[in-house]
């Protein structure tokens, strides 16, 4: 009985092996039919290709060739297509190479193409391609591509990620054209002026480095260079590429508020073309905020600064409206005057004043340079005094509030500098007491802003400091 059991074990255990070596001469023959390859199995020229749909994530998308030989939205032709983004999708194909080439595969399902990450297909001319994405190797996660047949490939190059998108990624948006010098900028809507550059605005300006100026009041006046280029670099990098739109209605243009725009912006400009001539053009922006919001906005005056804003702006000519951030509305509606010129109450450069007249608690004191460049030194009364103090309080003098006020305190203090120019010989500022925190900055007899006190009094600390310094000094000797 004991015999028994053992035979009928050792059979078991016979019959085990006999079908363990069976299925590792099959696997033998399964795996040489594996192929190493990285040659190019298949080639499709885009510029022969007419139509172009696949499905992926459960999406499907087709787009076709027009008889411009661009390409058309299947299910609208108004979608604007963007023909780079076709070329994109139809790369991974001209060519596609294999890393790996299995024949006559059985079971679709082990590598994923029974249910595919992405269905493709290509129409040429004389062809059509069905392509099939399955599932990624385990091993070196090469992506199973399947173009019928019996025949499988690990792909050199995964197309999938060609093919993770949707239709928003295929519209050709438009473009702020490279404007290398802009040469004019005009607001229309809540601000209406123009802005004209200059490069050389000695004629209304004792600052040279003022290139943007505008009208007011029948008077040419400068701008601050660095906030017109900022502004324009705002204006130059604004979203067009979260679209709500591709094909505007006029009720939908009326929903966005674009059909009485808050603001509208033309810049003209110049640039350099590929040719390398220098060519002329103009870019108009429309901005508007949500109607409604825009209404209330309206209604409560001045913003929550962590305010969420619903905005949106269209190119002239475009039938696309964008949605913009917050921050890119608040940013492209600081276009006023204000918003623009300058905030310093004094914009000369140190280095061009010859000398400065000071008038503080009734005594006028005059300062003058000697000399230039990094020799250059400031005398009063004919002794060596340091300006460094007073230069610095003078630059750090800045518009709190513009207003245009009329002084009705007593004079704080005043000074006179002397510019070595034939149209701005002198500049003039008076400051006057406002309240216990401001100052009324009054230039060249025309009230400019409101500074803070705590500056105004740093300028007075200053003027004091060189003169009671002096007349200590001379007391001691």
């Amino acid at each position: 009985m004991a015999r028994s059991k053992r035979l009928l074990i050792l059979l078991a255990v016979l019959a085990a092996a006999c079908i363990a070596a069976f299925a590792a001469l099959h696997w033998q023959e399964k795996q040489e039919q594996i192929a190493v390859s990285g040659e190019e199995v298949l080639s499709i020229d885009p510029d022969s290709v007419q139509s172009l749909s696949w499905t992926y994530g459960g999406t499907s998308l087709a787009f076709s060739r027009d008889e411009t030989g661009g390409w058309t939205y299947d299910n609208d032709a108004a979608f604007p297509v963007d023909p780079e983004v076709m070329e994109g999708l139809l790369t991974p194909f001209a060519p596609f190479s294999a890393a790996f080439v299995i024949e006559d595969a059985e079971d679709g399902g082990q590598y994923g193409l029974d249910d595919p990450e992405c269905t493709i297909s290509i129409e040429t001319e004389d062809e059509t391609y069905e392509i099939t994405l399955g599932g990624a190797s385990a091993v070196d996660g090469q992506r199973y591509v399947s173009f019928g047949g019996g025949t499988v490939y690990l792909a050199a190059e995964d197309p999938l990620s060609s093919y993770e998108i949707t239709l928003s990624d295929c519209i050709l948006n438009d473009v702020v054209p490279a404007m290398d010098e802009v040469t004019g900028l005009t607001f229309s809507g809540t601000e209406n002026y123009e802005i004209f550059y200059q490069e050389d605005g000695a004629a209304w300006s004792y600052c040279a480095e003022d290139v943007y100026f505008t009208e007011r009041g029948g008077e040419t006046v400068p701008l601050d260079t660095d906030r017109v280029e900022e502004y324009l670099t705002e204006l130059s990098s604004v979203g067009l590429t979260n679209y709500v739109t591709y094909n505007a209605t006029d009720e939908e243009l009326a929903a966005y508020g674009l059909d009485d725009p808050e603001l509208t912006v033309t810049a003209e400009y110049t640039a350099e073309s590929e040719t390398g001539q220098t060519v002329s053009g103009a870019f108009t922006l429309h901005i508007s905020r949500d109607p409604e919001e825009r209404a209330l906005a309206e209604e409560d005056g001045a913003a929550d600064e962590e305010e969420t804003i619903t905005a949106y702006v269209r190119v002239e000519g475009s039938s696309i409206v964008y949605r913009i951030t917050s921050l890119e509305y608040t940013c492209l509606t600081m276009a006023s005057y204000d918003d623009l010129r300058h905030d310093e109450v004094l914009t000369a450069d140190f280095a061009d004043i010859q000398s400065i007249d000071v008038t503080l608690d009734g005594e006028t004191y005059s300062f003058t340079a000697q000399g230039s460049g990094d020799g250059r030194t400031w005398t009063w009364e004919g002794r060596e005094i340091d300006l460094s103090d007073f230069q610095s309080a003078a630059e750090g003098l800045r518009a709190a509030e513009f207003t245009d006020e009329t002084p009705a305190a007593q004079q704080e203090i005043a000074f006179t500098v002397h510019l070595d120019s034939e149209t701005f010989p002198t500049v003039e500022a008076v400051l006057y007491r406002y309240d216990g925190d401001a100052c009324l900055a009054v230039v060249d007899g025309e009230s400019v802003c409101l500074v803070d006190r705590a500056d105004a009094v740093e300028l007075i600390e200053a003027v004091r400091t060189i003169v009671l310094t002096d007349y200590e000094e001379e007391e001691g000797a």
